[in-house]
């Protein structure tokens, strides 16, 4: 199909990757729970256009040409480390306040999530990988429209993606109108959020 070698195996697969816990899934979350809906949504965007990218970089040849290459794939590394302890520290930092999500969230805050989103899926070191070594082997050489099985495999991965960013979102969405009145259990979880960026930062810069 498509000149998809095993499609269901691909699904399958590509299921159990994204509901690993990662910095963008666990971004998105944290914006729905903290900014709201909307702020949520615009972290989603950020990151569904952060994996097209690395998807056309994949079909165009430049992460194979990064993985044969140490020196380049270990400065995205880093790059990533540094951005993800970056957003791990300024979350550590940050002061709740008691708004409502409503009024937190403004098209500055959800411009912020989207840059930031991007920014985090972009330097996404499992990303690149699933991308690299993942994605290829479910392409077959011999089919005549190759880009026509890049397109299916990165349509299948964003409806996947898409579908579970919502449902964190949601959640998210949700538990921030709980929290909209309780000062310290938002300081407690941007405190969690932070700890945790932070070590996948230094997990990645280690690894």
């Amino acid at each position: 199909m498509l000149g998809i070698t095993d499609l269901w195996a691909y699904v399958l697969g590509t299921v159990l990757i994204i509901l690993v816990p990662g910095p963008n899934s666990l971004f998105a979350l944290t914006m729905a729970s903290t900014r709201g809906r909307k702020a949520g949504f615009a972290a989603a965007a950020g990151i569904v256009v952060g994996d097209l990218i690395l998807m056309l970089a994949a079909s165009l040849g430049v992460a194979s040409l990064m993985k044969a290459n140490p020196i380049a794939f270990d400065i995205v590394r880093y790059l990533g480390a540094a951005y993800l302890t970056y957003i791990g520290v300024r979350a550590l930092l940050a002061k709740s306040q008691s708004n409502t999500p409503e009024v937190a969230t403004t098209p500055h805050s959800a411009k912020k999530a989207f840059r930031s989103a991007l920014g985090i899926s972009l330097v996404n070191v499992k990303a690149i990988l699933f991308f690299m070594a993942f994605f290829p082997q479910f392409v077959n050489p011999n089919y005549p429209h190759v880009w026509h099985t890049f397109a299916a495999l990165g349509f299948i991965v964003q409806l996947v993606s898409i579908s579970y960013l919502t449902t964190l979102i949601l959640v998210g969405s949700s538990l921030a109108r709980q929290l909209s009145a309780k000062i310290w259990l938002k300081t407690v979880l941007n405190k969690l959020v932070g700890t945790l960026f932070v070590s996948f930062g230094l997990r990645l810069a280690l690894n």
